[in-house]
Order: C-alpha cells, then sequence, then structure tokens
C-alpha cells in the first residue's frame, strides 16, 4: 500500500527530493502515438514551461528536470528559510500567481483594512498557503494538473492523464543528490532519443550547457556555486565546470553504440563523492532499479528512517551502491 507523503518527507534530513510522474493510456501521449501516428512533443514543451513557471511561485527550486514522452523527473530543493522569511503579504501575492485565493486575501492583497474579527481567518489562511508554498505535493499538484487538463481538451476526452500518485524519493546525501541528477538528466541519451546532454531537449541540462556557452547559469534552476564555503549563496556546492563534464562523460560511458571513459577532470568530483567510477556508471544506469525508496548512505539512510520514527529500514539494501565497499 502507498504510504502517506507526510511519511516520506524529512526535512530535517534533507531539502532535496526526486519525484516522477507517468502518463497512464497506452500511447505515448507527450511524444510519438504509434496508433494514430500524431505527434504530442510539443506536449513536452508545456510540462517545462510549467515546471520553469512553478519555481517563480513557490519556495521550491529545480536541481534538475526531464521531460520523456511517457513521464516525467523532477529534483527539487524545498526553501524552507525562505519561505518563513516571506512576509504575509508576500505569501498572498506568491499564491495568487495561481490562485484567486478568498476575497479576504483578496482585500489583504490591495491593502485594504481588515476588520478586527476577520484577523484570526486571515492568519489561517496565510499559514495555510505558506505551508503549501513549500510543499512538494502542492508543487507537482501545480505541475500535473494544468497539462491534464490541457491534453484532454485537445483530445476532446476527460479522464487521468497522469497515473493518481507520483513517486518521490528523499536524497539524503551530495552523493544521492547528483547520482540523481545525472540519472535524471541523461534520461534522454539512455533512452536513445538523444546523442548528448546538449542535444537532450526538455531537460535541465541543456538549459544548464546553453547557458554555460554565455558564461551564466539558468536563473530558474538551482544554481551551482563550487566549493562548500562559509556564508555561501544557496545552491549546490560542486563546480558546474566539473559537473557537466562528469554528465557528458558518464553519457557517453552508458552509450551502447560509443565508447567512453570517466576522466581524470570528472573524477575531481567522484573522490569528493566517495564513489568509485565502475560504482558511479552502475548507479547512473540502473538507477530507477537500485533505488525505490530514500537515497544515500546506510548511515543517513538509519537517522533517515529514525526520525520518520519507522521501525523496519525498508531499502537499506540499495545503500550499499552509494559507498566504498
Amino acid at each position: 500500500m502507498p504510504r502517506p507523503r507526510r511519511t516520506l518527507i524529512s526535512i530535517e534530513d534533507t531539502p532535496y527530493y526526486h519525484c516522477c510522474s507517468r502518463v497512464v493510456r497506452r500511447a505515448f501521449l507527450c511524444g510519438d502515438d504509434k496508433y494514430t501516428g500524431n505527434n504530442y512533443d510539443h506536449r513536452r514543451a508545456w510540462v517545462e514551461e510549467q515546471i520553469l513557471k512553478l519555481t517563480e511561485v513557490f519556495a521550491i527550486d529545480v536541481a534538475a528536470y526531464a521531460v520523456m514522452s511517457n513521464h516525467l523527473h523532477v529534483v527539487l530543493y524545498i526553501d524552507i528559510v525562505q519561505v518563513n522569511n516571506w512576509s504575509d503579504r508576500e505569501v498572498v501575492e506568491q499564491w495568487h500567481k495561481l490562485f484567486n485565493g478568498t476575497a479576504l486575501t483578496q482585500r489583504f492583497a490591495k491593502g485594504e483594512v481588515i476588520d478586527e474579527h476577520l484577523v484570526v481567518q486571515l492568519k489561517h489562511l496565510i499559514a495555510t498557503y505558506r505551508s503549501r508554498l513549500s510543499d512538494i505535493s502542492w508543487f507537482m499538484r501545480c505541475l500535473n494538473e494544468p497539462i491534464a487538463r490541457q491534453a484532454n481538451h485537445e483530445d476532446n476526452c476527460t479522464g487521468h492523464f497522469w497515473e493518481g500518485r507520483f513517486k518521490s524519493q528523499a536524497l539524503l546525501d551530495e552523493a544521492a543528490v547528483l547520482a540523481c541528477m545525472a540519472y535524471v538528466e541523461l534520461n534522454p541519451i539512455r533512452a536513445q532519443i538523444a546523442n548528448t546532454p546538449e542535444q537532450s531537449d526538455f531537460t535541465s541540462i541543456k538549459l544548464r550547457v546553453t547557458a554555460a556557452l554565455k558564461g551564466e547559469q539558468p536563473k530558474k534552476l538551482l544554481p551551482f556555486i563550487g566549493n562548500e564555503r562559509i556564508n555561501q549563496p544557496k545552491g549546490i556546492a560542486f563546480s558546474l565546470q566539473d559537473y557537466l563534464v562528469l554528465v557528458d562523460e558518464t553519457g557517453s560511458v552508458i552509450r551502447d553504440d560509443k565508447r567512453g571513459a570517466i576522466s581524470s577532470k570528472a573524477e575531481n568530483i567522484l573522490n569528493r563523492l566517495n564513489i568509485p567510477a565502475a560504482n558511479w556508471v552502475k548507479i547512473i544506469t540502473d538507477f530507477g532499479q537500485l533505488f525505490h525508496g530514500p537515497v544515500g548512505t546506510l548511515q543517513e539512510h538509519s537517522i533517515y528512517n529514525e526520525h520518520l520514527n519507522k521501525r523496519r529500514r525498508y531499502f537499506s539494501n540499495s545503500c550499499q551502491h552509494m559507498q566504498v565497499n
């Protein structure tokens, strides 16, 4: 039986989570439909646009994403500091970017004086919105529902477009985060619909490469900020250049028709993550089969389960892949 989402989230242990949604119909409804001969790649653009739009609303950053023919992946970072630092007015304004709110919150957003007997009700609404704006379930709901409505309208039909529940898993340490990001961003190469990361349409890695060629980073993605240091800005504490090299070389290795190897430059990250190159390739190639729950070392896995009061250590066998034997 699927577990309630609240039993899978532990901000105390990690702000990073990998989420995946799949379509339910037999056809590839975001790609080529072999039954009708129609192509629906434009729907992948809908999904990508909605992902990037939501980064401007939620206190949730996108570290990586890939929109495939029949499923999507996102790696999310929950920014509790940001959502807690928002003023009440900012919370309402953020919420109103997606929803109308209520007559009361509309009045508050306009700066109108709120009657004293309505203040408690307003505070409750703001607290609810603040909680939702850092909730990955609400993020995924606001991602999937508009796409489903658009697709059903285009197909002139009703019913489910996505599976009822999206998959989510906690990424418990740096190695888990980077491994999952690389796995997500190399999806098109494993599926043999792209030859290189920069040719992988509707992925975060293509945005990163395009921006890097201009000496920039995408504004709507969680940035790489270099090596960890005191008082650093929010971001992934690795060199973007090293990561791009690692992803590119990993993509070459996992392609059946192209020989490749992990260079000493790419091994800079692997050495810091304490993962041998052979283990890394195995993880990126078979991530979905290896990990069906939280991802991280056995120690991190145990702490995570302890904080969530889980007596049984589900999926602990997968931890062996995230540490040196």
